[in-house]
Formats: structure tokens, sequence, C-alpha cells
């Protein structure tokens, strides 16, 4: 199979679709891999690097993406990209398709393409093996952001999370008990805040409480106790996913009149279009920005600036999926592997384990 690993686009993703060490495992099978030039880069991984693993460089995108079979990427292709696929081809990335615009799922569907979104591989116990190393790293990553964003050069609060005898710490409120929220929990108690998790299941709320020994505060996720909790709040982060949907506004415009002024929200359900109504992209260029007098954080593609990391952490989870869809082929990986076929959104010109209305 010809799988091509192209040059990221979109702004300040510095990671890339498949690392050295994967495209060794891919030539060494007998397959062909085109890396396009700098794809790379962003990450520490030179052109000399991957040529050393077995990949050819080639030195456009219409090229990256024309010779695929099968295209790696990180980010939900741009209207470029999309062009440049050709038809039947398959795409494996985080394609958050549920709040991609409907034209270019309509291309998708047009051209035959198969999209895969690591995101919603679904292994057997109910866990997302793709998705979790940058869950993890996007959980981790929240309270070092926090941190600086409460800085009153940043214009924030002025507080530190972890307060100092005789002041009292920040309160931090996280709503979504998945991995996200559990490792933003660690993150946030590691600096010495105080914290508080939200969830809608008990079973979850149980194993935040046993794992860190009733260190954090649990409550059940319900609209009064979200509107109880962001009043007290310093810092709340919003993660919830529900695979193959659009997040749920869970905090509505007039529940942020109730906060404190210039509290900080950072909505890492972004990528799926957020949790907070108030809530819409940013770069980490530039982050943040006011709304109702709180401070929003809604950065997609938090684990790109950390890309060495990243990609590695992501590399070494997609790969027996990456490995068994070239070995096999897409239409015999999905009938054999289930965790394959939930996560395949695009397929034959169909839709498939995707919540889109009109289409």
């Amino acid at each position: 199979m010809n799988i091509c690993i192209p040059r990221e686009r979109r702004p300040f993703e510095y990671r890339v679709g498949l690392s050295p060490a994967g495209v060794e495992m891919l030539t060494m099978r007998g397959h062909t891999c085109y890396v396009e030039h700098d794809a790379g880069r962003g990450a520490g991984f030179r052109d000399e690097d991957y040529e050393r693993a077995g990949a050819r460089i080639v030195y456009t995108p219409e090229e990256a993406f024309g010779r695929g079979d099968l295209v790696l990427k990180v980010a939900r292709p741009v209207d470029n990209e999309l062009n440049w696929l050709r038809p039947n081809a398959i795409v494996m990335g985080l394609l958050h398709l549920p709040s991609a615009r409907e034209d270019k799922i309509r291309q998708m569907l047009d051209n035959n393409i198969t999209a895969i979104s690591y995101e919603q591989i679904v292994s057997a116990d109910g866990g997302r093996p793709v998705l979790r190393p940058f869950s993890q790293i996007g959980g981790a990553m929240t309270a070092q952001i926090a941190a600086r964003l409460l800085q009153s050069d940043m214009g924030g609060k002025g507080i530190l999370l972890g307060g100092v005898p005789g002041v009292p710490p920040a309160e931090v409120v996280i709503i979504g008990g998945g991995v996200v929220g559990t490792y933003a929990a660690q993150a946030f108690l590691g600096l010495g805040a105080h914290v508080t998790l939200l969830d809608a299941s008990m079973e979850v709320l149980q194993r935040v409480a046993e794992r860190f020994r009733g260190q954090v505060v649990t409550m059940i996720s319900t609209r009064r106790n979200i509107e109880r909790v962001i009043r007290f709040a310093d810092v709340v982060v919003t993660a919830v996913l529900v695979p193959g949907q659009r997040a749920p506004i869970l905090i509505r415009r007039e529940m942020l009149a109730g906060m404190k002024p210039r509290s900080l929200i950072m909505d890492v359900s972004i990528d799926e279009g957020g949790c907070v109504e108030t809530s819409r992209p940013t770069t980490h260029e530039r982050p943040v920005f006011m709304e109702e007098n709180v401070m929003h954080y809604c950065v997609p593609n938090m684990p790109g600036v950390v890309a060495r990391t990243a990609t590695h952490a992501f590399v070494n989870a997609a790969m027996p999926f990456i490995l068994e869809i070239v070995e096999k082929g897409i239409a015999r990986a999905m009938r054999d592997n289930p965790a394959i076929e939930h996560a395949v959104n695009t397929y034959q010109g169909k839709l498939r384990h995707i919540a889109r209305l009109g289409l």
C-alpha cells in the first residue's frame, strides 16, 4: 500500500501523522511511505530521519496527498487538502467531523473518501486507545496553562494556584471525569489547587474518589450543581466527549453572570464544538478572549505545541490499527475489528457512526 504523511497546515499544529519509527515498521513490511518535505520538522524529525527509515521525500503537497492510498494526518484536512486527496483514498486523523462544516463532509462523500477518526476508535472495554495519550497530555497541560493565564500580566485575576500560608489556593472546577478530567485533576492537585470534579456517572465519581483518596470533591453533574460550583470557581475546565456527536452545551451565557470577574474557563471540548455557549476556537498565538467578564481559553490543538511527546505517544497507540488496515485492507479490517469499524465516519459515499442532520 502507498502511505503518505503530509505536513500539517493548520496554525500552530507541530505534530506529524507518523514518526520515523512508524515509517520503518511499514517499510519493513513492504509498504511504500511518502513523506512531505519538512513534515516532521515541528516535532524534531528531519527528512534524513525518515529517509533512513525507508521513506521517500516528496516536495509538493499535491504529491504528498495524491500518491496515497492511505493518508496519515493529525488534524482534520483543510479545504486545499480535501482537494488534493484522490478519490477512494483513506484518511486517518483526529477528524472531529461532528463539528466540521457540512460542505467538507459532502466533499468526502462525493469522492468516496474513507475517513477514520482516531478519537472514535473504541476498544472492547470502552476505552479510546488512540485518543487517550492526547487526552492525557491535554489534561496535564491545563494546569500549567491555567497557572500562567491567572497571572496579572496575562489579564488574569493575579492568583497563585496553590496559594501560600495564610492565603487559600485557587478553586478549580472540572466538568467531566474521563481521561482529560482525571489528568487535569492530578495536575491541579500537584500545584496545590482545591479541585471539585463533576460527572454524570456515579461510577466515574467513585473511581475518581478512590484514585485521589478524597482529595478531590466529587459531585453529580446537573445544571443546578454546575451553576452552584462555577460561582466560586477561579478556573473551570470542561472536558466532556460524546463520540460521534457534538459536545453538549453545559454552561449557558446567562450562567456566566454568576461567575467571579476575570475567572477562567478552559473549554477542552472545543474540538467537538465546546461545552460553553460563549466558546469559540482560539489559537496558541491568541489563546484567550473575554466574554461576560470571564476569560475563555478555547485552543483545539493543545498538544500540538508539545509535538514530539504527542507524536511519539499517539503513534505508539495508533500503530496496531494502522498496521491492520495496511495489511488487510479497509474492508476486511472493518469486518475483523469492531474498534476500526466504529471509527469509520465516511465509507463508499455514505456516513457511518457520525450524527449529522441533513446529510
